[in-house]
């Protein structure tokens, strides 16, 4: 255990330790820019400069490790005057347009000018080249203000392993963007927004639609309803200043129908129907395998509920798209249900109901406009809004958020269970299918402790677990025995490594779980900036005590479901359902 002294203060490390990761363990704060939790440091912006004793230049505390008996001075005058010089050669490039930016007042480097006493700007030239790319329906590149931090190319390559973006050209003229000057449409971008959550600036952002809602609430001929996903919950009073896992959910309903909404529902409800849907079309394709014999039936059934995965499996691996659900996803099921079976309920036409989502994920807007989800007649989701976008439109109307009394959703679109709250987290999806097929082919409660499935919860990227099913009912006892196995996996590098597993006959499973975003959807590239594993940890904890809080912790329990079954659908993967909520994926090739 390496002993160093940062700032006059003795600190033991693991061998390994960067200077930075020494710093926060005594609660010295070393500014950054580049740096990136849980990723290689490649100290690209120099911001974390240290003083060392013995170094003749200042060291970057990100990249350097730690060694025994080092001195760290991490502020004194020549590493203040340094940050202020390499800040100021970043400000010097970036054409922010502070004023007007999206990200004025949520700015890495505008707040850490701020910190660092910078008041003008000390190396006047040329600026950036501008160019906006608004090609995709999810995200929008502004090149003007990239910094070159490279954390988008890093999460895009690593985290994701989808490679969108690179360093371009050399020197003066390297900026970020795909290969040979194409737009995000061109490449193969999965949409997930990933880069724009972790951009310090304002190059990279979802696509703002906040006026456009405005716009259908105001017009007096649509009635606008809107769905809110389960992650939304735990996050949005990030945008308010609350701590990380505050669960906002009444004062978000209370919000919404202040700000006009004729009817305020809950994509929970369309959650809980997706489990009924895909759990009947798992017991399916195991009936097919196992009793018929039939070779064919592709298994393990992969969830299909994250658009960002969908679209790397359409791109990536287009070999195993039978094998995705033809479950369409909460959101999209929502649509559908919303101008059909509720605008019969209220007497309206599909067309006069404006359907408004708000999601943790930028995915979410490219999945709304494809062509297969219009099964409803119409488009099914007509605008959808991140968390962030929410946040801005709340104060945007004046309202005091906090103050907020809480309120109900509406019925019936607006019941749903435990079950659909944990759909926000990696492993919620497995874990709330398990609920219900556990007791549909037993006839028995569900056995784990708190109903929860430890094995496939947490932040490992990839998860295994396996449930055996033995004592079941009589219409399902062709499965007395077998050992159901299931994988979990978040962040697209993550499912690589299953697929390529059960490609290779390393493994073999008959669920598998795979939520684009790092943590599920907690982490979605809509969601508060900045998104560390501590935040996930708070947010998936409070959508767990979310889901224990309730009455119904069960999918197949959700009375509203099932009064949709009994007059509407008739029957999971029924004629009608098959024809509403479900749909095939086909190859995509991009550069």
């Amino acid at each position: 255990m390496p002993k160093l002294t940062i700032d006059h203060i003795e600190v033991d490390v693991a061998p390994g330790t960067t200077i930075l990761e020494a710093a926060k363990k005594i609660d010295i704060k070393i500014p950054t820019l580049c740096y990136m939790e849980g990723c290689k440091a490649i100290g690209a912006c120099r911001v974390c400069i240290v003083d060392v004793k013995g170094f003749k230049d200042p060291l970057t505390a990100c990249s350097t490790p730690v060694s025994e008996g080092m001195h760290v001075h991490t502020t004194n005058h020549m590493i203040r005057k340094a940050r202020k010089a390499v800040v100021g050669l970043l400000l010097s490039e970036h054409d922010g347009d502070c004023q007007v930016c999206d990200r004025n007042n949520d700015c890495e480097l505008q707040t850490l000018a701020g910190e660092l006493g910078i008041s003008d700007v000390r190396f006047p030239g040329e600026k950036a080249k501008r160019y906006l790319d608004n090609s995709t329906p999810a995200l929008i590149r502004d090149s003007a203000k990239c910094i070159n931090c490279r954390r988008c190319v890093i999460t895009c390559n690593e985290t994701q392993g989808v490679g969108s973006l690179f360093a371009q050209g050399r020197g003066y003229d390297t900026y970020i963007g795909p290969a040979f000057c194409h737009t995000l449409s061109d490449v193969t971008c999965v949409q997930c927004g990933q880069c724009a959550a972790v951009c310090p600036v304002g190059a990279i952002s979802e696509r703002d639609q906040v006026e456009d809602v405005w716009n259908a609430l105001e017009d007096p001929d649509k009635f606008v309803v809107v769905q809110t996903a389960p992650a939304i919950r735990a996050a949005l009073g990030e945008c308010f200043g609350n701590e990380p896992g505050t669960v906002v959910t009444g004062k978000m309903t209370t919000a919404l129908r202040d700000m006009g909404f004729d009817a305020v529902f809950d994509t929970n409800f369309t959650a809980d129907l997706t489990i009924l849907e895909e759990g009947t079309e798992l017991l399916t394709r195991l009936k097919k395998a196992l009793v018929d014999k039939d070779e064919k039936v592709a298994l393990p059934l992969f969830t299909s509920c994250s658009p960002g995965w969908v679209n790397y499996a359409e791109s990536f691996y287009p070999e195993i798209l039978d094998h995705l659900s033809t479950c369409k996803s909460p959101q999209q099921m929502f649509g559908a249900v919303a101008k059909t079976y509720y605008a019969e309920k209220i007497g309206k036409k599909a067309e006069d109901i404006v359907v408004i989502s708000i999601m943790p994920c930028t995915a979410k807007k490219f999945e709304a406009q494809r062509p297969e989800m219009n099964d409803s007649g119409v488009t099914d989701v007509d605008i959808v809004l991140t968390t962030r976008e929410l946040g801005k439109m709340i104060k945007q109307a004046g309202l005091d958020f906090n103050a907020l009394p809480d309120s109900e959703m509406d019925a019936p679109l607006g019941i749903s269970t435990g079950a659909a709250d944990i759909f926000a987290n990696t492993g919620g999806v497995t874990e709330a299918a398990l609920r219900t097929v556990y007791e549909i082919v037993t006839g028995r409660d569900f056995p784990f402790p708190k109903l929860h499935v430890a094995p496939v919860a947490g932040l490992e990227g990839v998860k295994e677990a396996s449930v055996k099913l033995e004592g079941l009912v009589p219409e399902w006892s062709f499965l007395e025995g077998v050992e159901v196995k299931l994988a979990v996996a978040h962040g697209l590098s993550n499912a690589k490594k299953v697929i390529e597993k059960m490609k290779s006959g390393e493994a073999v499973y008959h669920f598998v779980e795979v939520m684009c975003c790092p943590g599920g959807c907690i982490g979605g590239g809509g969601q508060p900036r900045f998104t560390t594993d501590e935040v996930r940890k708070s947010r998936i904890a409070a959508i767990y005590r979310e889901d224990e809080g309730r009455e119904l912790r069960k999918s197949h329990n959700n009375p509203a479901v099932q009064e949709l079954y009994k007059e509407f659908l008739k029957a999971p993967l029924g004629k009608l359902s098959h024809k509403l909520l479900h749909t095939h994926y086909k190859a995509q090739e991009k550069i």
